[in-house]
């Protein structure tokens, strides 16, 4: 019997041209996935010379992205999962399974089966840290100048980090779960914390905070004299940490609990607005930044992750 080459040839045309979309989401958007786009380009390159394993290979790794979207959707409070995420994994099943169907059509005509190991190494390596680590975008400027928006981080989950006073954190949002916010732990259980003309005070010693940024040149009653009378609207659980946990004109944080800061201290959503983070919504530990891009965060909360931005060329590979 004949076999037909025609889902071989399809196969490795849709692998050029993921090898082109690759290059030019590098070129307009992170240029950090660049080096992805050698995957297909070898793929295709593989099944134009009839090597049966440069289809199967490529598509073991696209289905290998299942576990990641897995684990991003069990990750998730609410349970559900972005659209963008379930239609990159609708994607990886479709192109996984043409690949896979090119290998086997390759090995029926009795071509060349090619070498195995590198494809499956690749898989796994693309995988497995997907248990340890998970990468976020920063959308707001609340943490700057330590993380600015457009910087990609990748955050640390497994071994689940044990917060410790002046640590970055990655939490729930305590008011709305399905958000994800950085921050600094400035109290952990058993501080006591009062803010005076802008200065953090710790158990009555005040915090050299070289981390710490204040960009409006005046004094806020309540931000920046802090457990004073609030003067904005405050969600539930800050006036019950308010009335509850003040002693002394100082916040008590309970057990269980951390007392969090954005390091640009005048224009940050933290504990002064919301209140404690319960340990159980520490989500993990910032660890670097793999990519960062001038871009607004308009941008980058719209999803529009490979608009024209230009990249911080030094902010690469930046330890947290």
């Amino acid at each position: 019997m004949v076999i037909q080459p025609k889902i071989p040839r399809i196969a490795a045309i849709v692998a050029f041209v993921l090898a082109a979309g690759f290059v030019f989401a590098a070129v307009t958007g992170p240029i950090i996935i660049l080096p992805w786009a050698l995957l297909p380009l070898f793929a295709g390159i593989g099944i134009m010379r009839r090597r049966v394993w440069s289809a199967y290979g490529f598509g073991l790794y696209l289905l290998a992205q299942l576990l990641p979207f897995l684990l991003t959707l069990f990750r998730t409070s609410n349970g559900a999962a972005p659209q963008g995420l379930i239609a990159s994994a609708v994607r990886a099943v479709l192109l996984g399974s043409l690949f896979l169907l090119a290998g086997r059509s390759l090995a029926a005509a009795g071509a060349e089966r090619g070498r195995a190991f590198p494809w499956i190494a690749v898989s796994a390596l693309v995988t497995v840290p997907s248990f340890f680590v998970q990468a976020f975008v920063i959308p707001t400027g609340a943490m700057e100048d330590t993380i600015l928006i457009g910087d990609r981080i990748l955050v640390q989950r497994f071994p689940r980090p044990s917060p410790s006073r002046g640590a970055l954190i990655v939490h729930l949002y305590p008011v709305d779960r399905r958000q994800i916010f950085v921050k600094r732990v400035i109290g952990v259980p058993g501080d006591h914390i009062r803010i005076s003309k802008k200065i953090v005070y710790r158990n009555g010693a005040p915090l050299k905070e070289p981390y710490a940024v204040h960009k409006t040149d005046y004094e806020d009653s309540y931000r920046d004299n802090f457990p004073s009378g609030p003067n904005v609207q405050l969600a539930a659980p800050t006036l019950e940490m308010l009335h509850t946990n003040v002693v002394n004109g100082e916040v008590v944080v309970p057990d269980g609990s951390y007392f969090v800061l954005g390091d640009n201290r005048d224009q940050s959503l933290d504990s002064r607005y919301w209140a404690f983070v319960p340990a159980a919504d520490v989500i993990g530990k910032p660890l670097l930044i793999y990519d960062s891009a001038d871009q607004p965060g308009e941008d980058v909360l719209s999803g529009k992750l490979f608009a024209p931005h230009r990249t911080r060329w030094r902010r690469l590979f930046k330890l947290l």
